[in-house]
């Protein structure tokens, strides 16, 4: 029997407040309005940027269903969609592309000007309402996808079709944490053959840059964490040096500029701490080093330059969703996996049901996992 336009009563988890576990509650999710598409989630990984909201440094209306880095198929769609369609497998994006507005027409930009992005999430879709409803009560939208339910809906802008024989509990992570440091590296900063590359941080995001600087020929990943477990993980997608921070009594920064002749050609901070992002600005080389910062930062904190640093021909940017136009690129990235030109399961550490959302959480915040996937 088709559930096309009509409500749906599904389990989410849904978090009412900050620093609390998530709690699955049975959820209804109203079809899809005009522009907008009904999706089935199949699988969903567990971010570090979902994790800022629950303790609080991403400030987000409340109650709220988090997840923005997932995999799933059509259920239905609202009037005037034409992209996607019933029963296709789709990726939805937390960042939109709209394809109209100055910045989807810039060829350097991947914010669409109808984003729902950190400085001021709204919660809601773009026609300013939500889908979601729990105990009487609506619950917000996150990033435009909320993918810790069973069915979410999202705005046609915010979701890509993608290859049908894709293994879905593995391109979700093309969501979000593989395509944010893959493209930071091919994309973002333009590794170059023979380079050498500094990595700060490596969680799943932090190997996915070591993934995207191998793809470009780089020479050198110097792989940087203060937790030495994960430094075999860190050899296996790339790195071919491993140095923690703490076994030095010096700076990292001068370690890395000694290892490297005078300073490395690109670095990553893939951690969202001003100190790290301070040394990964110093630690590249003063004429001609590229920093990229990938990490989310704390809210509301300013990171310290000395102009000098920049002067002498440093280079510091920053980008989301590693610089990719999500509508064009996803896809894309998923036919390269299934080419096998990149690898996402050394990334994948454990599977839950989506009722074991708060031990997935656990996890992340131990660092015992890369990433953990819902499977719903």
């Amino acid at each position: 029997m088709s559930t096309a336009g009509k409500v749906i009563k599904c389990k989410a988890a849904v978090l009412w407040e900050t620093n609390k576990p998530f709690s699955i509650e049975e959820v209804e999710v109203a079809p899809p309005r005009a522009h907008e598409v009904r999706i089935k989630m199949v699988a969903t990984g567990i971010c570090r940027s979902d994790d800022h909201v629950v303790s609080g440094h991403i400030v987000s209306p409340f109650p709220v269903i988090l997840g923005h880095e997932a995999a799933g198929i059509v259920e239905s769609i609202g009037e005037g969609v034409t992209s996607v369609k019933p029963g296709d497998k789709v990726i939805p994006l937390f960042i939109a592309q709209c394809g109209k507005c100055r910045r989807c027409k810039h060829q350097e930009s991947n914010i669409c000007m109808k984003n729902d992005l950190p400085s001021k999430y709204q919660g809601k879709l773009q026609d300013g309402t939500t889908r979601f409803t729990c105990r009487g009560k609506s619950i917000h939208h996150f990033m435009g996808t909320s993918t810790f339910s069973q069915y979410t809906v999202v705005d046609e802008i915010s979701v890509a079709k993608i290859d049908a024989a894709s293994p879905l509990e593995k391109v979700c992570l093309i969501g979000c944490g593989f395509s944010t440091g893959y493209g930071s590296a091919v994309k973002v900063a333009k590794v170059t053959q023979g380079s050498t590359c500094a990595v700060f941080g490596l969680g799943g995001v932090g190997l996915s840059v070591i993934i995207g600087c191998k793809a470009a020929g780089a020479a050198r990943i110097i792989a940087v964490d203060i937790n030495k477990d994960k430094f075999a993980k860190a050899r296996e997608v790339g790195a071919t040096e491993c140095v923690n921070p703490q076994d030095y009594d010096k700076p990292i920064e001068e370690v890395l500029q000694e290892m490297s002749n005078g300073g490395v050609d690109f670095s990553f901070e893939v951690i969202g701490r001003l100190d790290t992002m301070a040394s990964a600005l110093l630690c590249c080389d003063k004429s001609f080093g590229v920093s990229v910062i990938v990490g989310v930062p704390p809210d509301s904190q300013i990171l310290p330059v000395d102009p000098m640093l920049l002067l002498t021909g440093r280079t510091l940017k920053g980008a989301i969703f590693g610089g990719f136009k999500s509508k064009d690129s996803v896809p894309k990235l998923v036919t390269d996996f299934m080419a096998k030109k990149f690898p996402l399961d050394p990334l994948i550490t454990n599977v839950l049901p989506l009722e074991k959302i708060n031990e997935g959480f656990d996890l992340l915040r131990s660092g015992k996992s890369i990433r953990t996937i819902l499977s719903f």
